[in-house]
């Protein structure tokens, strides 16, 4: 062993920090990019075709963190749904979650789930996503939802 190995040690792990918190810097930036042309065309394409149904809908991103769509039936016994895409905390990658939230009842417990989103899709292919297949990924989500409040017991 040399003497100046503990110095190349040294630059190659500072050089690995450097090399993480670059792809972290690029992650972000991919998230805020699918946020805005992939998940808001998404939402504000339900939005407009929600307004059929006379279900209300209100969609928001919390930049660098969370994108997510919110459905209410006016005047019915199933309440709100959320379906929340979130980019998680030092991600160097497009592994994203999705939260899915909701109450079986008005007044019942919210119940919240939280899985993989579109686990099928591999991290480097979610800024290929088109929104033709996020709006089917919400509407599958959101049709269990509706079912599950409309046959639960309570």
């Amino acid at each position: 062993m040399s003497a100046d190995d503990w110095k190349d040690r040294l630059r190659m792990f500072i050089d690995s920090v450097s090399v993480l918190e670059r792809c972290k810097h690029e992650t972000r930036g991919n998230f805020k990019q699918f946020c805005e042309f992939i998940a808001e065309t998404a939402f504000e394409a339900l939005a407009e075709e929600m307004k059929e149904y006379k279900i209300k809908v209100k969609f928001w991103t919390e930049t660098g963190k969370s994108t997510g769509i919110r459905l209410d039936f006016p005047n019915s016994h199933v309440p709100s749904f959320h379906y929340i895409i979130s980019l998680p905390q030092n991600s160097v990658e497009m592994k994203l979650r999705l939260q899915v939230k909701g109450r079986t009842s008005p007044d019942g417990p919210s119940q919240d789930m939280e899985e993989v989103f579109m686990e099928s899709v591999p991290p480097e292919k979610v800024m290929k996503i088109g929104k033709e297949e996020l709006l089917n990924d919400i509407i599958e989500h959101f049709k269990n939802y509706v079912f599950a409040a409309l046959t639960s017991v309570k």
